[in-house]
């Protein structure tokens, strides 16, 4: 199951549960959608992995399978 982080490693900016604005990689690194269209190429900086758009999690399901509260940051930022 996804973690559904909610915010961005690279420049901390919080992301909503739709999905729209957020890319993830198979290992769940999270960052927001204009990351991997710019800075990042389409590739994640943790892994080299595909980045892609992350999916919603279904309204009913987020009341019993909450989204991660814990907040990750990578140090340095993202490689530009």
């Amino acid at each position: 199951m996804l973690d559904m982080r909610p915010d961005c490693e690279c420049c901390e900016a919080s992301l909503d549960l739709s999905g729209t604005n957020a890319r993830i990689c198979s290992f769940d690194c999270t960052f927001c959608a204009s990351r991997p269209e710019g800075t990042l190429m389409g590739k994640c900086p943790n892994c080299a992995g595909a980045l892609a758009p992350r999916p919603a999690r279904a309204g009913g399901k987020l009341a019993r399978l909450p989204a991660s509260r814990k907040r990750v940051v990578n140090a340095g930022g993202c490689a530009t």
